[in-house]
C-alpha cells in the first residue's frame, strides 16, 4: 500500500476511534436534544400555565430555572481546564485576533446582511435577528467544543475575552447596526437602549460563578489527592453533570417559549432562513479560516465554536426587555436556540471527520 493510500486510511481509522470512544450519551446526544426540544415543546403547550411559573421565578431579567441549567452546563467544562497552560493561547496572535475579527466584525456583519437580505419586509423580526448576531456566545459553545475534542483551554480564554468585549460593544454595536448604518444605506432605523450594567450582570453570573468553581475545583482537588485522581477519578464523575444541564436547559427553553413557537409556524420558518445560513457560513468560514492560518485542529474546532454560536438568553433578554415578550422581537431570539442548538451538535460530527483534513492533531487523554 502506497504512502498515500495509507494516510487517508490511518486519519479515518482515527476518526472511528475518536467518535467510538464517545459514551453513549454524547455518541446520541441528536436524539436526547432531540427528545428534550420535544419535551419542552409539548409540556409549554400541555401544562397550562407553565410558562407563566417558570417565568416568574427569576431574579431581575436573569431566569433561575434557566441559570440553573447553564450553570450545571458549564461547571464540569470549565473544571477540566488546565489552567496553568492558559499562556500558551494568550501568547497565540492567530487565534486571539482570528476570534476577535470573527466575533466581533464579521459575525454581527453577516448577521445584519442576511436578516436584511431575507426579511427586508420583517422589520420586527429583523431587528431580534440582528441582536441575536451580537450576542455572542459564553455558555453552549464549551460543550460543542469539548465534544468536538477542541482546545479546552483556548475555548476558556476565547469565552473570556468574548465576554469582556461583549460589556462594552454590546451597546455600542446595537446602536451602530440598528441606528447608525441603516441610516447611512437609507434603510429603516431602530433605537436599542440597553444597559452596560445589565451585560456585565449575564458575564459575572454565567461565565464568573462556573469559571470560578472550576478554578476551584481544579486547584483544591490537585492539592487535596493529585492531579491523577482528579483527571482519572473526579472529572469522568461531574463529566456527565454538563450534558444532563444541557438537556434541562433545552427542555425549560423550550416550554417557556413551546406556545409560542408551535402557534406560529410560518414565522418560525421564515426566521430559521437566515439563522440557518448564519450558522453554517460562520462555523465553515471560520473552520477554514483556522486551517488556513496554520492553526491545529483542536484549535481551529474552538475558533469555528467560539464564532458560531450565540447567547440566546442575552438576545431573548434584550428584545424581551427594550420591545415586549410578545414582540417579533423576541420571537426571534427564541427562534435562536431552536436552529442553533441541532444544527452545531450536527457540527460536531462534522468537526470530528474533519479531523482527516490536519495532518497531525493534539493527542488527547482517552478520559476526556
Amino acid at each position: 500500500m502506497s504512502s498515500s493510500t495509507r494516510a487517508p486510511a490511518a486519519a479515518f481509522a482515527a476518526e472511528a476511534s475518536v467518535i467510538g470512544r464517545l459514551s453513549t450519551l454524547d455518541r446520541f446526544l441528536p436524539v436526547w436534544i432531540g427528545v428534550a426540544m420535544a419535551a419542552g415543546l409539548l409540556l409549554g403547550r400541555a401544562v397550562p400555565g407553565l410558562d407563566g411559573a417558570l417565568e416568574a421565578v427569576r431574579i431581575g431579567e436573569i431566569s433561575l430555572p434557566i441559570a440553573l441549567g447553564l450553570l450545571l452546563m458549564m461547571y464540569p467544562v470549565l473544571a477540566k481546564v488546565r489552567y496553568d497552560r492558559l499562556d500558551s493561547v494568550t501568547g497565540d496572535r492567530r487565534l486571539l485576533i482570528s476570534s476577535l475579527v470573527l466575533n466581533w466584525v464579521i459575525g454581527p456583519a453577516l448577521m445584519f446582511a442576511l436578516a436584511w437580505l431575507l426579511l427586508p419586509d420583517l422589520p420586527e423580526y429583523r431587528t431580534g435577528l440582528i441582536i441575536v448576531g451580537l450576542a455572542r456566545c459564553i455558555a453552549m459553545v464549551l460543550i460543542w467544543n469539548d465534544l468536538a475534542r477542541g482546545d479546552r483551554e483556548a475555548a476558556a480564554v476565547l469565552v473570556a475575552v468574548n465576554s469582556i468585549f461583549q460589556v462594552v460593544a454590546f451597546g455600542v454595536l446595537g446602536w451602530f447596526y440598528l441606528d447608525i448604518l441603516p441610516g447611512w444605506l437609507g434603510l429603516s432605523q431602530t433605537a436599542l437602549n440597553v444597559s452596560a450594567w445589565g451585560i456585565a450582570q449575564y458575564v459575572l453570573i454565567f461565565l464568573g460563578i462556573p469559571l470560578a468553581a472550576g478554578y476551584a475545583s481544579r486547584k483544591l482537588g490537585e492539592r487535596a489527592r493529585g492531579r491523577d485522581w482528579y483527571e482519572q477519578r473526579f472529572l469522568p464523575k461531574i463529566g456527565p453533570m454538563a450534558l444532563y444541564g444541557l438537556l434541562f436547559t433545552i427542555v425549560i427553553l423550550f416550554a417557556l417559549q413551546g406556545d409560542t413557537i408551535t402557534s406560529r409556524p410560518g414565522d418560525v420558518a421564515r426566521i430559521a432562513l437566515p439563522l440557518l445560513a448564519y450558522f453554517f457560513l460562520m462555523w465553515g468560514g471560520s473552520f477554514l479560516a483556522g486551517r488556513a492560518i496554520g492553526l491545529p485542529y483542536d484549535r481551529t474546532t474552538t475558533l469555528a465554536f467560539t464564532a458560531a454560536g450565540n447567547n440566546f438568553e442575552l438576545a431573548i433578554a434584550v428584545a424581551v426587555g427594550v420591545f415586549g415578550v410578545t414582540s417579533g422581537q423576541a420571537l426571534a431570539g427564541v427562534v435562536g436556540p431552536l436552529i442553533e442548538v441541532p444544527v452545531l451538535v450536527a457540527l460536531v460530527y462534522v468537526s470530528l471527520r474533519a479531523r482527516r483534513l490536519f495532518t497531525t492533531t493534539p493527542k488527547r487523554p482517552a478520559h476526556a
